[in-house]
């Protein structure tokens, strides 16, 4: 039984489909203005993880991820390079898609656009006019009544009367009260528009959310997730955008993962503090990346830091060091693994044990390599079986092991150099056996000998 830790709950729930097998699942997506950095892959490794997870445990699942196409930052990127909103747009799209792919990231079912939804969003929007819930002060801006949506705050746990302290309302605006939020906002000079019942404008960030996920789920759906850092404002705005114009729970579950954070704050384009996805895997190999991500629970934070990753690197050494030699074949034995590595992610997707499991699984495999190859080829399959959940240990183990050789050594020299050690071995002539060693050792690689075969990976 699956058991999903739901932050409307602020409890483990049972989980349970609300249409039999079937999932729905929405995630909130990327604002693409700029490149993807690595506070984004962790949410996007995140919900990954569930999306294997649930179609490994037998889920039909419908997986929606969708874009912010348009929004302030945008607009004001595009100005900055000179070029159109849709551009720069496409641009970040293209290179946010290369970013998952080089993750091992798949991709999601539906993945709508904001600017595609837009007559959805009048549409939600004059329904909550019509109900009350909405107001449009003749600007051309449309605004949400906070304080008529009766909860208000059951996401965040954050009380109206407590929101309000502090809170004002700027110049420009015609709020009737400062908790009250925009949903279409009227065309200023220069920024791209489209036509609505209230004049020219665009939407507003909390009602895109509402609109494509309803348009893609339905009114109600099983799963809403994204970052800890959108539980408030964006979250909470979505379901008293959704729930007040449809009169249903919009989501039965809420899902946050942690943040990446560096020296303890919350990495992000704000701070300044952050490193894109493409400059972290100019130094690291992205299963190595990838594995630091999945390696922590998802609702913990993450501190990124070259330790860290020199950690998920040796990690993976030592999986790949298992599988290294062994035959492709089946997955065979170790059901006791299995079944531990399925308890460890039925529990809210619990990837610290399941890594565990894995570990144990390696030493299995290596007790097992000399005495009975068949049995250690089976629970190799079985380590490649369970590390698919995970997205990593799918490569060739040379492949891994010599990532970032080409270029730094040459590799049919050292072929020929482990060549003529083993004839020196042979031979029983040490000296030059030692010789050959410290020759390739000087070349940057480490030389491994095992049962009849000695291999090599470049030194860290």
């Amino acid at each position: 039984m699956l058991n999903i830790y739901n932050t409307l709950s602020k409890t483990k729930e049972a989980f349970k489909p609300l249409d039999g097998n079937k999932v729905r699942m929405y995630v909130c997506g990327m604002t693409v203005y700029d490149y993807c950095h690595l506070g984004h892959g962790r949410s996007m490794v995140a919900f990954d993880l569930v999306t294997r997870w649930l179609r490994k445990s037998g889920y039909d699942l419908t997986y929606v991820r969708n874009i912010t196409d348009i929004d302030d930052k945008i607009i004001n990127r595009a100005n900055e390079n000179g070029e159109t909103f849709d551009a720069l747009t496409a641009r970040m799209i293209d290179a946010m898609h290369e970013d998952e792919r080089r993750l091992n990231i798949l991709p999601p079912d539906q993945e709508p656009r904001a600017t595609d939804h837009i007559a959805g969003m009048h549409a939600m929007i004059q329904t909550l006019i019509d109900k009350g819930y909405a107001y449009a002060p003749g600007n051309g801006d449309v605004y949400y009544r906070v304080g008529k949506f009766v909860g208000y705050g059951k996401l965040s746990r954050k009380k109206i009367e407590d929101l309000r302290i502090g809170a004002r309302i700027e110049v420009d605006e015609a709020k009737q009260d400062p908790l009250d939020f925009v949903l279409w906002k009227g065309v200023k000079p220069g920024e791209p528009s489209w036509e609505s019942p209230w004049g020219p404008g665009r939407p507003g960030w909390h009602i895109e959310c509402s609109v494509m996920s309803t348009c893609c789920l339905g009114e109600s759906f099983d799963i809403h997730g994204g970052g800890s850092d959108l539980e408030f404002p964006h979250h909470e705005n979505e379901i008293a955008q959704s729930e007040a114009a449809t009169g249903k729970q919009y989501a039965n579950a809420w899902m946050h993962c942690g943040m990446i954070r560096i020296n303890g704050e919350k990495m992000s384009k704000s701070l300044n503090n952050f490193f894109t996805i493409r400059d972290v895997l100019e130094k690291y190999h992205p299963e190595v990346v990838r594995y630091l991500l999945v390696a922590s629970h998802y609702r913990s934070a993450i501190n990124y830091s070259e330790d860290s990753l020199r950690d998920a690197k040796g990690a993976l050494e030592r999986f790949y060091h298992a599988l290294r030699g062994l035959p492709r074949v089946a997955a065979a034995g170790g059901e006791e693994f299995v079944e531990r590595f399925s308890v460890a992610m039925n529990d809210d997707f619990g990837t610290p044990e399941a890594c565990a499991v894995l570990f144990d699984l390696v030493r299995e495999i290596n007790r097992l390599r000399d005495s009975d190859p068949q049995a250690a080829a089976g629970l190799a399959g079985r380590l490649r079986e369970l590390g698919d959940v995970l997205g990593v240990l799918q490569l060739e183990a040379d492949d891994f092991l010599r990532a970032g050789a080409e270029g730094k050594v040459d590799a049919a020299q050292v072929e020929a150099l482990i060549q003529a050690r083993l004839q020196a071995r042979a031979d029983k002539n040490w000296a030059e056996s030692d010789r050959i060693r410290d020759q390739i050792t000087a070349m940057g690689v480490v030389l491994e000998d095992s049962k009849g075969a000695t291999t090599w990976r470049l030194a860290d």
